[in-house]
């Protein structure tokens, strides 16, 4: 039966990456690359890596781990994402809104950068914490208008309005031109890291032979955050029944750093393990891929060769997996 989920690859590598404007940020053990490509051919840059938890123990803790991973990942996916777009044609960039403008203007250039990946940062995770939570609880509110639905009912419709919310959003935004070129780089960068892991020459037509479904891509991530939540939050609620609104919306919040941390273990337990229940697992990421990447072009392979290229280690098996 074992047999059955088992993946034909030479070993499992904890080499990661992110889709780009027009590029992929690779992240290896001991460094990260970006690969974009511009008119002139592909940019490449590379910077050593110096994670949170090598510099305080705490952090590598089980648990507490996966809380600094999500936010670290946030930071250099977002810096990584503001570099590539700073490559695109002048024509295509865009004017930066009036608060960049502001900060900009009062701040030098390196205070402004990060003062703008900073806001990035914060207003992304209030975006989500908008929809993930806030919108969900108001409209299982406005549906439960005479209150007469018990609360594990309550917390349980939340929680399927959260999984509708986050597939109809991954849905609108896959049909934007741009997304979809990045959706196409994610797709460039599943199928290097398969190609590596099976123990193939990095070449475009390996690359291109492999599939783009990963079972430890970190955009799935986000939909077991979103189901273990709804395990979470049902459970306090059953210990603590909250019936007002805004101070079970308060607990969500509150909880999100818990939610993170188990949701992190699960990843990780199902990267190193083939049977039917990491199968089961990692199922539902594996569904969400089908909206998150797309089959890449030959140009969008090179690119995820050259980058995974940039941070493969030098001593043989030192990014295995859980090492």
């Amino acid at each position: 039966m074992a047999k059955h989920f088992k993946e034909s690859c030479a070993f499992r590598t904890s080499i990661g990456g992110q889709a780009l404007m027009e590029g992929i940020l690779m992240r290896g053990p001991k460094k990260q690359a970006i690969v974009c490509r511009t008119k002139d051919g592909l940019v490449e840059k590379t910077e050593i890596l110096e994670p949170w938890r090598n510099l305080y123990p705490v952090l590598a803790v089980p648990f507490i781990r996966g809380i600094p991973v999500f936010l670290e990942s946030l930071v250099k996916g977002m810096k990584a994402l503001t570099y590539s777009a700073s490559l695109l044609p002048e024509e295509e960039q865009g004017e930066p809104d009036k608060l960049d403008q502001w900060i900009e203007a009062h701040f030098s250039e390196e205070k402004a950068q990060k003062l703008i990946i900073g806001v990035a940062v914060v207003l992304g995770l209030a975006l989500s914490i908008g929809l993930f939570v806030f919108l969900p609880a108001l409209i299982v509110r406005l549906i439960n208008f005479h209150k007469s639905f018990s609360m594990p009912l309550v917390n349980l419709l939340e929680g399927i309005f959260r999984v509708g919310i986050l597939l109809v959003y991954m849905a609108l935004v896959s049909r934007v031109k741009d997304i979809k070129r990045v959706f196409s780089y994610h797709g460039a960068e599943h199928k290097s890291i398969f190609c590596y892991e099976h123990g193939l020459p990095l070449t475009v037509e390996n690359v291109r032979k492999e599939r783009r479904f990963h079972p430890r891509c970190g955009t799935s991530f986000l939909l077991v955050v979103v189901l273990v939540s709804i395990l979470v939050n049902l459970l306090f609620n059953f210990i603590f029944p909250m019936s007002n609104v805004f101070a079970r919306i308060g607990c969500h919040i509150l909880l999100i750093p818990l939610v993170v941390g188990i949701s992190y273990e699960i990843n990780r337990w199902c990267g190193g393990h083939d049977n039917w229940l990491s199968a089961v697992l990692s199922a539902p990421g594996k569904w969400l891929q089908h909206i998150t990447t797309n089959e890449p072009d030959d140009g969008m392979i090179e690119c995820a060769i050259r980058a995974l290229e940039l941070v493969i280690p030098e001593e043989k098996g030192s990014d295995i997996w859980g090492s």
